[in-house]
């Protein structure tokens, strides 16, 4: 508990002068540049203050130049922190469109090109969002998703949301899967607390939708990349 609450002291002292340079920096400019890279380097210094060691392997399998869907299992709150300023470049999430509602704050995910989900989760919401995804892409940034929609509580992976295959199909874009193990014990869902220790997060080789009949092969392909980079006991 000492430990969680000395990295919020840290995240917090950091954040609030960032945001009070680099949010209306954004707003003015409409550019989200700057204030990505300070939230990532946030995050960063976040994660070394909890005594959180990151290994990864497997950088130079991503496609330079090249919009990539990533796609990764989900055992934590600490997983956002960990995979998204591993991404080169910029990546777009998707988001509760709720929170694309909030003053300045909204204005700058939607700077950020952030794609809203519906909370009803219908068809023509998932739709809709899977649009705006595919928009996403083709203006050149990455979209990032934690492919099972919610954390794991034992760490064993969950089965797969269809939309962001949806979106792979539609848009082309290969696919980057991501296995990440070790936060499920650093931070638990369910718990505040953070342990330190180490993370292992393996980048697999592309994966090309083109190169599949069909969803179910694709989402079976994307799974079993996930899984070899896994503990036998996460991959269920």
């Amino acid at each position: 508990m000492l430990i969680s609450l000395f990295v919020f002291v840290v995240i917090v002292t950091l954040s609030i002068p960032s945001a009070i340079i680099f949010i209306p920096l954004a707003v003015i400019t409409g550019r989200i540049g700057w204030l990505n890279r300070v939230g990532c380097t946030i995050a960063r210094i976040g994660l070394f203050a909890a005594g959180v060691r990151i290994r990864v392997e497997g950088r130079g399998r991503i496609p330079q130049n090249t919009a990539c869907i990533f796609l990764s299992n989900h055992v934590s709150n600490l997983d956002p922190p960990v995979l998204l300023p591993l991404v080169p470049g910029r990546t777009s999430v998707f988001l509760k469109k709720s929170l694309m509602k909030i003053p300045v704050l909204g204005y700058c995910f939607k700077l950020g090109s952030f794609i809203p989900v519906g909370r009803a989760g219908s068809p023509e919401q998932a739709q809709q969002s899977i649009a705006i995804a595919a928009k996403v892409l083709a203006s050149g940034l990455h979209v990032t998703s934690f492919v099972e929609g919610t954390r794991s509580r034992d760490g064993r992976m969950l089965p797969f949301k269809k939309g962001p295959f949806y979106l792979a199909q539609q848009s082309g874009a290969p696919i980057i899967p991501v296995s990440i193990c070790g936060t499920e014990t650093l931070m638990a869902k369910g718990r505040f607390g953070i342990k330190p220790g180490t993370v292992h997060l393996t980048f697999h080789e592309p994966i090309d939708p083109k190169q599949f009949a069909n969803r179910a092969e694709l989402i079976t392909a994307v799974r079993q990349a996930i899984a070899s980079g896994l503990p036998e006991w996460m991959r269920n």
